[in-house]
């Protein structure tokens, strides 16, 4: 079992940056595939951002170049830096955890989720 929970997300103007902190429980975090997602009000949830437990990063095509995931697995937390933020990037931040190997980009690949972090950029 694992639990994530996330932190970091707050109000920011166009052009800011924000890094937010998934904070995961458990042994064996380094085995783990994990994942930002986001869900903004009346869309569906989207992929946004991985990193497998080799470390090998991949990115959505709307935040690539802007947005930098990275792990830390001796404090069992996966960041996700945000830079260049858009009014398009408000909406709450999901970090997911999966067992899986590879590049994992839709949800119901993952095990674990956390409660989500607001993050809103305003224009």
């Amino acid at each position: 079992q694992v639990q994530l929970v996330e932190s970091g997300g707050g109000l920011v103007q166009a052009g800011g940056s924000l890094r937010l902190s998934c904070a995961a429980s458990g042994r064996t975090f380094s085995r783990y595939t994990m994942g930002w997602f986001r869900q903004a009000p009346g869309k569906e949830r989207e992929f946004v951002a991985g990193i497998s437990w080799s470390v090998s990063t991949y990115y959505a095509d709307s935040v690539k170049g802007r947005f930098t995931i990275s792990r830390d697995n001796a404090k069992n937390t996966v960041y996700l830096q945000m830079n260049s933020l858009k009014p398009e990037d408000t909406a709450v931040y999901y970090c997911a955890a999966t067992i899986r190997v590879g590049i994992v980009t839709v949800g119901y690949e993952y095990d674990y989720w956390g409660q989500g972090t607001q993050v809103t950029v305003s224009s």
